[in-house]
């Protein structure tokens, strides 16, 4: 299985949005290949209870569309529950399914017609949908396959809030495994509000410190809105029924 094919179907089992009421006890059971002998038990208890505070897992798994522009970059639908996914991008769009792997490549309302440069357009829009989508939904992510969750003690956000700092490192996963990320929860609001991004795991210094803020509810789940200046996820949406635009350049 590829390391993108990990990444889906974990996905797929995190999605089985209605109300933001959390839920009366915790149901967050690891993804199937979360490093759950490497985890310690803090760690995990702290990510179950970000997950509620999110709106609990249930929620998360009924969320079926997630609708974001990234940066003002490029915009995405992604329907959870089939794989269906729509990338926007200037004068370029694709359409796939991205467990089959399969789509259309279009350029300025024409469809790719060399498969060379359909193939490279779809492995591209793969690539960016899970650097993108883990800008989106990494707080959702914390006990995901081929993740290890350490719990690095005691940290502060830019407030001067107390946090809690868990470590996630990866196995096999994704397209870049080596990395390593340091997640600050704040102690009050039980949020992702900060993260740091090491290149490779045994860096001593982040490459990138940005807050994770501008949570607000979206169809029962919390999603957050900006990663800091000019770092923002804008049009957020979760919709209950895939657009048609997934379907239609």
């Amino acid at each position: 299985m590829t390391k993108f094919a990990r990444a889906f179907l974990c996905s797929l089992a995190l999605t089985a949005c209605h109300s933001p009421a959390r839920e009366a006890a915790p149901q967050n059971p690891p993804c199937a290949g979360f490093d759950s002998a490497g985890s310690d038990a803090r760690a995990c208890a702290i990510a179950d209870e970000v997950m509620q505070s999110m709106g609990g897992r249930a929620a998360w798994d009924k969320a079926r569309v997630l609708c974001w522009n990234f940066f003002g970059k490029r915009s995405h639908v992604w329907d959870k529950a089939t794989g269906d996914y729509r990338l926007d991008e200037g004068d370029k769009v694709v359409l796939m399914n991205l467990q089959s792997g399969k789509g259309h490549a279009f350029e300025k309302g024409v469809e790719v017609a060399d498969p060379a440069a359909s193939e490279a357009a779809l492995k591209r829009a793969r690539s960016v949908w899970i650097n993108d989508s883990y800008w989106l939904v990494m707080p959702y992510k914390l006990k995901d396959s081929g993740l290890t969750l350490k719990y690095a003690g005691e940290g502060e956000l830019a407030d001067g809030r107390k946090a809690d700092k868990l470590q996630l490192t990866f196995a096999g996963v994704g397209d870049t495994p080596e990395n390593r990320y340091l997640v600050f929860v704040s102690r009050d609001k039980h949020l992702v509000e900060r993260w740091q991004y090491f290149q490779n795991a045994s860096d001593a210094e982040p490459k990138m410190d940005t807050p994770w803020t501008g949570w607000e509810w979206h169809g029962g789940i919390q999603l957050a809105s900006s990663r800091g200046e000019k770092r923002s996820m804008g049009g957020l949406q979760v919709l209950d029924t895939p657009p048609a635009s997934l379907k239609t350049p």
